[in-house]
């Protein structure tokens, strides 16, 4: 993978491989960890190694090793695919609430696992290994129930919650700080393939919920929130709610998502 900038991960914050502590601690607690995820975190040397064993921990045998050796070198010599999941681990921990803070959730997060494995195949693609970025989305897809186009462009600090049934097509553009749920599809509707993208683009900060469905190169606008089940084939504005099929404008309530996706730095 010759055309990866050699960069060696740091953790966020000037708190390298703050992770990999976490877990030796957290298979302390829990030994039987270790059967179930097939490492032992006391022999790896940095975060980007801790990702990758989980990743590898959640496909089948016939994939491990080459799940596992790919991710390695993803994680350990591109920066910005590791500083990516570094964020999608962070953003994910806060919004699943989860009390086991940032370690639990990327040992058990599914939504989760589908990021990072999208992680992988994107920086493989970008690497020139087409055929080794779809073989492993393809086992990862199988093993975490997401179909994620390496061709896509996903930003940082992303939520994915569940990750089952979340589709998202080749053409699809995904900003920083978007919560997606389950049932997910970003499709095309090839009304736009000549002339333009064939799948939306999804702004920063927009959320869109449980079976929905967004069709063509339309634009879900910043902050939008578009409501579970709801079927949108029109461009949606910044902060504006849309529900039904077709999706139509709503007023937002007091519990709406609003506000649900100001990013995590602010």
């Amino acid at each position: 993978m010759n055309n990866v900038k050699q960069v060696a991960p740091t953790g966020v914050e000037g708190l390298p491989d703050r992770l990999l502590t976490e877990a030796k601690r957290l298979f302390k607690t829990e030994p039987s960890l270790g059967s179930a995820f097939a490492y032992d975190p006391e022999t790896l040397t940095n975060d980007a190694q801790l990702i990758a064993h989980i990743l590898a921990a959640c496909v089948s045998a016939t994939a491990r090793d080459i799940v596992l050796s790919t991710s390695l070198h993803v994680f350990e010599t591109d920066n910005e695919a590791f500083q990516n999941a570094i964020a999608d681990i962070r953003a994910t921990a806060t919004k699943d609430r989860d009390p086991g803070g940032e370690i639990a959730t990327l040992h058990f997060a599914n939504g989760l696992h589908g990021l990072l494995a999208y992680r992988v195949t994107r920086s493989t693609l970008k690497a020139g290994r087409r055929e080794l970025a779809f073989a492993i989305k393809g086992h990862t897809g199988r093993a975490f129930g997401c179909d994620i186009q390496p061709e896509a462009q996903l930003g940082s600090g992303l939520w994915f919650d569940h990750g089952l049934g979340i589709v998202i097509g080749q053409t699809a553009v995904i900003e920083d700080d978007v919560s997606i749920w389950h049932g997910v599809t970003l499709g095309s509707s090839f009304h736009r393939a000549k002339d333009g993208p064939r799948h939306p683009r999804i702004n920063r900060g927009a959320t869109i919920g449980a079976g929905a469905v967004i069709l063509g190169g339309i634009v879900i606008g910043e902050g939008a929130v578009v409501a579970a089940g709801s079927v949108v084939t029109k461009d949606v504005d910044p902060h504006q709610t849309v529900v039904g099929i077709p999706a139509k404008p709503k007023a937002r309530g007091e519990k709406s998502f609003t506000g649900f996706n100001q990013p995590l730095s602010e």
